[in-house]
């Protein structure tokens, strides 16, 4: 039967419906949607060569010899064409009658990942992505020192139904003037169990799930890739440093290297048994120029778009998964990352 789970971090429930549930092979693409795709479009932004059709870059890991805005990078940085936030004014704090409002202060960046358009992380060569992850961790560093922001977001859209405009491999950076409730919540929820129950959640979620192994997709040096207990969609992941670490950006090249191939693996594995299926993927960092919070736990969660929210989880707020965390995780667990 139906079963109501909450999250320990956020306090949210999903409900897990398996009597609905769908096998992987369910969630694949048509054949008739697999066309192959070059290596360069004359008519893409972020090929080669067409430099000028984006803003000036902010950054770029380029060849010695070549000049900002040409040819000549492997990963490059440009603020986005069209912001969700701006970087000019102040954030003028305002009353509307009964409501607040300020402008939309901050900064809204790309990070195109690779030179080829027909690349995502899935396929790239190793090293290119452990390139991109570096990319990464420079501009969050950048962006967290500026003492007008409270928060920095990574997050990557992959495929049209998860929101991306444009197909060539790419991920964003925005950086915010307040702390997204979402994150508020988290705090919230781990400050909560530490009053109520002593330690660290994450710590105790990280013993729990190795001690049920249930939901356990893959365990290295750093971190621990998993099912979520309350996963709110069809085969989400949460990739969990193994160590209290608060900031991304703050954690050593080695821990990146290693969080870059295990990202990358979780990704060949959903490829591989969902037929590279849309989704999207945030990492979540504590707050920046604010007290620092020791007991978060920076992660990665990464939501395959295979269903779409409707009525009931819009006027609910409660999510209706239809594949258990635990079916999803064995799948993930068992299969193999090389292409036939």
């Amino acid at each position: 039967m139906p079963e109501l789970r909450r999250d320990p971090v956020s306090g949210e429930w999903v409900i897990i419906a398996t009597e609905r549930s769908r096998r992987p092979h369910d969630f694949r693409k048509s054949e008739e949607s697999d066309s192959p795709k070059p290596e360069r479009l004359d008519t893409c932004p972020f090929c080669p060569g067409n430099e000028g059709l984006t803003p000036p870059e902010i950054c770029a890991f380029r060849e010695a010899d070549s000049l900002p805005n040409t040819p000549g990078w492997w990963v490059r940085t440009v603020p986005n064409k069209y912001p969700a936030l701006t970087e000019a004014g102040d954030l003028n704090p305002r009353r509307v009658g009964i409501y607040t409002a300020m402008h939309a202060l901050g900064t809204h960046e790309v990070i195109i990942e690779t030179p080829l358009h027909n690349q995502h992380p899935a396929t790239m060569p190793p090293d290119q992505w452990q390139e991109a992850i570096r990319m990464y961790r420079e501009r969050a560093l950048s962006l967290q020192r500026d003492p007008h922001f409270q928060y920095v977001l990574l997050f990557r859209n992959h495929g049209k139904p998860a929101g991306a405009s444009l197909e060539h491999p790419h991920s964003q950076l925005t950086a915010l003037p307040f702390v997204p409730e979402v994150v508020q919540r988290k705090i919230d929820g781990i400050m909560r169990y530490a009053d109520q129950r002593g330690g660290c959640l994450y710590c105790d979620m990280l013993a729990q799930e190795r001690d049920s192994g249930t939901r356990v997709i893959l365990e290295n040096t750093h971190f621990m890739v998993f099912a979520p207990f309350a996963s709110r969609y069809p085969f989400e992941v949460c990739i969990l440093p193994k160590h209290h670490a608060a900031h991304f950006a703050q954690e050593p090249p080695d821990v990146h290297r290693v969080f870059a191939a295990t990202l990358q693996e979780v990704l060949q594995r959903l490829a591989r048994i969902l037929d590279d299926p849309p989704y999207n993927y945030m990492i979540y960092t504590a707050p920046v120029n604010l007290e620092h919070e020791p007991l978060f736990h920076w992660h990665l969660t990464l939501a395959p778009r295979l269903a779409v929210p409707a009525g009931f989880e819009m006027g609910t707020g409660v999510y209706i998964n239809i594949v258990a965390p635990e079916e999803a995780a064995e799948y993930l667990r068992n299969t193999a990352t090389k292409r036939e």
